[in-house]
């Protein structure tokens, strides 16, 4: 695993498409139980290299009801994004994870973790890559189901702050879903 982290935290696939250059943030763990799986880091992240080191990493630990110790526990939770390093800005907020990563990294990774009980699957790209025909056509429908991705995966949208809307919109999500992953999570500890 060691020798793996450190060939990807080294790779330059996607240099020459990174105008902030390539800088990987993972985190992974042969033990931990739980992979988070989200989009990519955003500037904060690639400034710090320090995964989910932001506002979205603040409302995902809370979404999960944890503290930042335990989130960054690479023993516990080993944390694999779509997209290694920060794809930069687009029009409307950061682009997409770049389409390298995934499939040239992360079978590597996923057959490495030896005790992982639940996979985290944060916002449509993680979804879709995973789920493929068994995501639904939105992602708000796709999180509505989740109990039919259960006990492998859990599927939930980006926890960023620019999702307020999404989450007003859909209070079922705060009042239904995220205890039940407050539950999965506390089960695992």
């Amino acid at each position: 695993m060691d020798e793996l982290l450190h060939i990807i935290r080294n790779c330059k696939e996607c240099a020459p498409f990174l105008k902030q250059g390539c800088r990987p943030v993972l985190s992974a763990s042969k033990k931990a139980k739980i992979v988070i799986i989200g989009q990519a880091p955003g500037s904060v992240v690639h400034r710090t290299g320090i995964p989910w080191d932001d506002k979205s990493g603040e409302n995902l630990r809370a979404w999960m009801g944890i503290d930042a110790d335990l989130f960054y526990d690479e023993d516990f939770i080993s944390i694999v994004p779509m997209g290694f390093c920060y794809p930069g800005k687009g029009k409307s907020g950061d682009l997409p994870p770049r389409k390298e990563c995934a499939p040239l990294w992360h079978a590597k990774i996923l057959t490495e973790l030896e005790n992982v009980e639940l996979v985290l699957l944060v916002g449509s790209y993680a979804q879709k890559y995973y789920l493929k025909e068994m995501a639904k056509r939105t992602l708000t429908e796709t999180v509505a189901s989740y109990s039919e991705y259960l006990p492998q995966f859990f599927v939930l949208p980006h926890p960023s702050p620019r999702n307020n809307i999404w989450m007003k919109k859909n209070s079922w999500f705060k009042d239904e879903i995220l205890p039940v992953l407050k539950m999965k999570i506390e089960e695992l500890l």
